[in-house]
């Protein structure tokens, strides 16, 4: 189908389920676009490589770009004044759930012109989404996926587990194993700081397909286990037949530490620059 089609169709959609004349997406230039309220939102595709064949790429994490309407950029830590602008807290927890829903499907559907059978798209799923749905997680997104041609399995739901969430690892764990039951691929992210015992034992029970983390602010960190926690982390994700990943890297040096704890898999600027100077080169 084409993607204008798909836009229609999403807009005719949405049309009828609020029953209020919305009609949030947009083809500009190729581009698809959500509106949620002042918000706009688009898509920056990021490949995902192998470590040590980095020409090689598995999938695509999906970004958010995000403007308001009149095309001011906003922070991601701005964002979150937007999502709550409800007063209620029921309001806030649909307009989380609505808000995420909206943003993988701008995902999926800038995704479609360059998607792959043997690639996957890697899409953010919120934590409070999860936390918000109380049964038959993935059943809307998967009607989503269906509509565009694609399977759940070509899918990677990435979950971000922060310390916030530490006390409702449980109820996330039963969420995530929803996903599986559906058959879309999982994926959890840490930051350095969450790397704990908590953290490992949701790994160990989820058992996701991807395991990473993200290498900003890296270099700040004064910590000599540094190296041993990264270790650790891919040595587990290793022992539960996972790839790890090391996300957000962006200079050489970062580059070589991903390699030396045994990641499976990287991203970053670092390797788009050096991909496009050997083509420059060539």
């Amino acid at each position: 189908m084409p993607l204008q089609q798909l836009v229609e169709y999403f807009n005719d959609r949405l049309e009828q389920e609020h029953n209020n004349g919305l009609r949030p997406f947009v083809l500009d230039n190729g581009a698809v676009h959500g509106v949620f309220g002042p918000i706009c939102i688009g898509s920056r595709l990021s490949p995902l490589r192998q470590t040590l064949r980095t020409a090689n790429v598995i999938g695509h994490i999906a970004q958010l770009n995000v403007s308001t309407i009149n095309k001011q950029t906003i922070q991601s830590s701005e964002l979150e004044q937007y999502l709550a602008l409800p007063q209620a807290e029921q309001a806030n927890v649909e307009s989380i759930i609505n808000f995420d829903r909206m943003s993988r499907a701008v995902h999926m559907l800038n995704y479609l012109p360059q998607a792959h059978l043997d690639e996957l798209l890697f899409l953010e799923v919120d934590p409070r989404h999860i936390l918000g749905v109380k049964e038959d997680h993935g059943a809307y997104f998967e009607e989503v996926i269906v509509a565009c041609g694609l399977q759940t399995a070509n899918v990677a739901i990435t979950l971000t587990a922060n310390n916030a969430y530490a006390g409702f690892y449980q109820l996330l764990l039963r969420g995530l194993q929803n996903y599986q039951r559906r058959g879309y691929q999982l994926a959890l992210k840490f930051d350095y700081h969450t790397l704990e015992k908590s953290a490992f034992e949701l790994i160990t029970r989820a058992a996701p397909n991807f395991v990473g983390i993200s290498a900003l602010e890296l270099d700040r960190i004064r910590d000599n286990k540094l190296l041993e926690k990264l270790q650790q982390l891919s040595s587990l994700a290793r022992s539960i037949d996972s790839q790890s990943f090391m996300l957000h890297i962006d200079d050489k040096r970062t580059a070589a530490l991903a390699r030396n704890t045994g990641f499976d898999l990287v991203q970053g600027d670092y390797f788009e620059q050096s991909v496009e100077l050997s083509a420059a080169n060539g």
